[in-house]
């Protein structure tokens, strides 16, 4: 008997979640601190790759290379979150950075961004759920007055 929830995705279903958007969010520890960054990224073989400049994240990936990684996205119908857990490390071999150059992992903002990451995906996980009509919430005090900072 199997103790996952039905809403629990397998890590194939994990992976073509993660190849079919190129956005996500990046943990790690910066002063011993959690913190996440909005970054964009390529899945190479099962490996994420990322692009950045120098600053806090990759200062941050030399001192604590483990992170954690996450996408999600929702439609009418379904919800989805998928979070990848492994080692960060940045490429640096010539071989390597020839081969990752060609990978589609452009930044979106403008600047230096000579960087590039590897985040070894060492556990992956994922959920899905239909989405529930919002009218479910709704409560004799869902129409009530708010304060304008509410």
């Amino acid at each position: 008997m199997s103790t996952e929830s039905p809403w629990t995705l397998d890590a194939k279903d994990c992976w073509e979640h993660l190849r079919s958007t190129t956005v996500g969010r990046l943990a790690v520890i910066v002063d011993d601190a959690p913190e996440i960054f909005p970054v964009n990224f390529t899945v190479e073989h099962s490996a994420l790759v990322i692009r950045t400049g120098d600053g806090t994240k990759i200062d941050a990936l030399r001192g604590h290379p483990r992170v954690a990684f996450e996408i999600d996205g929702v439609d009418e119908e379904t919800a989805f979150s998928v979070v990848v857990k492994g080692d960060a490390k940045e490429i640096t071999a010539p071989d390597d950075l020839r081969s990752t150059v060609s990978l589609d992992v452009s930044p979106l903002q403008p600047g230096t961004k000579n960087h590039f990451v590897r985040i070894l995906a060492e556990e992956v996980t994922g959920r899905s759920f239909p989405v529930t009509d919002p009218t479910t919430w709704k409560s004799a005090l869902s129409d009530v007055a708010r304060a304008p900072h509410e």
